[in-house]
């Protein structure tokens, strides 16, 4: 059993973040550099009648002011095949006058510094012929439709007759839930620098994806992906906004090639509202039927998101009560509602943090309704096998997780009826929910190399958003090598580099933990063969599976008095690196077992009785989610993903004027986050576990499934404080006092 993966390990990277050396997409100093910024539309509908640039373009150090009428014409993509999906949403790269969302770009302005590009355009003048826009989305539900299918979300499914279930069912509920549109605010805004050298692109990029970056901006542009290096060593802050490819990456370079300099575009807060994507707003309907004894007849989920007339993004909702829970018969659909707005995009745990919100609400009620504890509810509907697919699962312990959770939290305390329990005017509430979320795999590369001194250098073109990839490869290297961790280097964030998936869906340690690990094997394996065939080696000549790895000095088993240093071994056989390369892929596993992780959230809220105001003193949460690489780090992503629930629960919300389609909330006062006086104890408990399906680590990623439960348990508990029932995010005080 090895003693590094697992262990609480330092970031490697912490002290060149702590003292400011670890340089971000923004901060890459380039000879020459000039300044851009965005022009954004100010109608939510529309054409550009005229565009005036001319005082603007005669400003001190303006270069280029770049509009749909000198942009250069870029080649129409190919669309997709058949069974091909787009990765990216259609992008406003100035190639026509048409207007769909209000702070749409429609302007490029590069000057040789930021105050000059800044101040000219202000000084760009737009005249638009505005057009009626659909900003109201009761009116766009009525006209919603179905979105396009996609691998694993089906725009309807069903199992069974699930309104003949619901009608003979003992205990029937039917509640509606809403989720607001949310806003990523990463503390770094997105951010390109885009070089030209001859007909080779640099981008250094805020992004989650350098390769997904590097595909799209080819694409784009219609030069070969060989023709572009992305480059993002660190992320500030990611969450999914960072993982599709946005409009003013491509808009950058189109602006460097056209200034014949290097080009850096950041984005302004601001500007982080419309143009990079956002959570979707959501309307759930959910009907419940149960047998007196708990059982679940019928589940009905039906869900309407917002989406752009730009492109289409479905919130899939759906995903968890498809899979969470056994019952008799099942139905669910998705639809669209399009509004002209920006296009929606992935955020942390999509569909799964607005779906289980409202499914574990809805089984709160139903748990109410049946006058049965909210956690027998769970168990006596406890899936065995995934009931939408009726496969085992690789590994399940959700059982254990709520036995735990409860202990812990103490839910035997909880006196079930509504506004029972109370600390003087101050009502307490005590709420659990189920936490889920996929395991994902996708297909990853590495390359380890062993250096003459003694050192290791192991690399993929993966990212670190924060969230420690840094530091678990350099553990799944440094065991799978048999050397110090303090001797092996990790590096990342380069399509120079072995390509990576992006980092979302939770499967960066599932993806290129399997790829470092399965390189540094074979560098090890090769570093062995050498001493074998080497007659002045202390292991020359003896059995390959007598000879082990270890500290970095090459042992046999037998005899651990006979071993040398690798270094030594190498020096002695020219000097040159053992290097090796990989390639991991996920095979049918998922033809064979549902892989998914579980965990359970109990949160104790307390409500002013007088003016609503809720406060959390404290959550805890137990997960399954495989193996964990780094108890420290995964401690805190899961932290991390609480956090946000709590947001989600009670303060986040993109507030929009909606006569005009444009946040007013759009800055980091007023987009109201949690800070530390927001948050009480978090208590996490991981289980052990080593899913053997989901790759030869054992482990799944860990980004997302944090928040999902922690709005839906927070909710409950405010109905179990108060007995008010709010079923429309984020619980503010008015509607607890209304």
């Amino acid at each position: 059993m090895t003693t590094i993966i697992g262990q609480p390990l330092h970031r490697t990277d912490g002290v060149a973040k702590v003292t400011g050396t670890a340089r971000f997409s923004a901060e890459h100093p380039l000879a020459r550099m000039a300044y851009a910024v965005l022009v954004q539309s100010t109608v939510a509908k529309g054409k550009i009648t005229a565009i005036d640039t001319a005082r603007a373009g005669a400003m001190r150090g303006v270069l280029l002011v770049m509009t749909h009428k000198n942009a250069p014409r870029l080649p129409t993509p190919k669309p997709p095949g058949k069974d091909e999906q787009p990765p990216n949403p259609k992008l406003s790269l100035l190639q026509s006058d048409e207007v769909l969302y209000n702070g749409q770009p429609i302007a490029v302005v590069v000057a040789d510094t930021l105050e000059h590009a800044q101040d000219a355009a202000r000084h760009v003048l737009v005249r638009y012929a505005a057009q009626p826009a659909a900003l109201d989305f009761q009116s766009a539900k009525r006209q919603s439709r179905a979105p396009k299918p996609q691998p694993d979300r089906p725009s309807e499914t069903a199992r069974g007759n699930a309104e003949s279930e619901l009608a003979r069912s003992a205990v029937r509920i039917d509640t509606v839930y809403m989720t607001p549109m949310e806003n990523h605010n990463p503390m770094e805004p997105h951010a390109t620098i885009a070089a030209w050298a001859g007909g080779q692109l640099t981008l250094h990029d805020a992004t989650q994806n350098v390769s997904g970056v590097r595909k799209a901006v080819a694409k784009n542009l219609g030069i070969a992906p060989e023709q572009v290096r992305v480059i993002c060593p660190f992320v500030g802050g990611g969450f999914g906004c960072k993982g599709s490819t946005w409009s003013h990456v491509v808009l950058a370079a189109m602006a460097a090639r056209q200034a014949g300099r290097p080009v850096k575009l950041v984005l302004e807060r601001t500007q982080m509202y419309g143009p990079v994507g956002a959570r979707p707003m959501t309307e759930q309907r959910l009907r419940l039927g149960a047998q007196p004894d708990g059982g679940l007849q019928a589940v009905m989920h039906d869900t309407v998101s917002h989406t752009s007339f730009l492109d289409d993004f479905t919130e899939p909702c759906t995903s968890p009560t498809r899979m969470l829970y056994a019952s008799a018969a099942l139905r669910t659909t998705q639809r669209l509602a399009t509004l002209n707005l920006g296009v929606p995009t992935y955020m942390r745990a999509p569909g799964e943090a607005s779906g289980s919100f409202a499914l574990e609400c809805a089984m709160d009620e139903m748990a109410y309704a049946l006058k049965m504890d909210p956690v027998a509810l769970r168990l006596r509907n406890y899936a065995e096998r995934d009931p939408e697919k009726d496969v085992p699962w690789s590994l399940k312990a959700l059982r254990e997780c709520y036995r735990v959770g409860a202990e812990r939290f103490g839910w035997a305390r909880r006196d079930p009826q509504p506004g029972s329990m109370r600390q003087g005017r101050t009502l307490v509430g005590y709420g659990m929910a189920t936490a889920t979320y996929p395991a994902n795999r996708l297909p990853a590369k590495a390359s380890a190399m062993i250096r003459p001194d003694g050192t290791a250098l192991v690399r993929s073109g993966s990212h670190d958003l924060g969230t420690g990839t840094y530091t678990v490869m350099t553990q799944v290297a440094a065991d799978a090598l048999g050397w110090p961790v303090d001797k092996v280097t990790f590096e990342l964030g380069d399509t120079a580099m072995p390509q990576a998936p992006v980092s979302g869906g939770s499967m960066t340690v599932a993806s290129v933990g399997p790829a470092v690990q399965a390189a540094a094997r074979a560098a090890r394996d090769k570093l062995i063969a050498l001493a074998l065939g080497d007659a002045m080696s202390p292991v020359h000549g003896v059995p390959a599976d007598d000879v082990l790895v270890e500290n970095g000095w090459l042992v046999r088993k037998s005899q651990p008095g006979r071993r040398e240093p690798a270094a030594a071994l190498i020096a002695r056989n020219g000097g040159a690196p053992v290097m090796a390369d990989s390639e991991s892929k996920p095979g049918d596993e998922k033809k064979q077992v549902s892989l998914h992780s579980f965990g359970a959230v109990f949160a104790e809220v307390h409500v002013d009785a007088d003016l609503g105001i809720v406060r959390v003193p404290r959550i805890v949460a137990v997960y399954d989610v495989g193996r964990l690489i780094n108890r420290k780090t995964g401690h805190s992503q899961l932290m991390g993903g609480i956090v946000w629930g709590v947001g989600m629960a009670l303060t986040e919300k993109t507030e929009m004027d909606w006569r005009v389609g444009r946040a007013v909330n759009a800055n980091l006062a007023d987009y109201h986050v949690p800070v530390n006086v927001d948050i009480g104890a978090i208590d996490v408990t991981v289980l052990d576990g080593h899913d053997p399906y989901i790759n030869a680590l054992g482990a799944r990623g860990i980004g997302e499934i944090g928040i999902t439960g922690v709005a839906a348990a927070i909710a409950n508990g405010v109905y179990h404080a108060t007995g008010k029932r709010i079923r429309d995010l984020p619980i503010t005080p008015d509607k607890l006092i209304a």
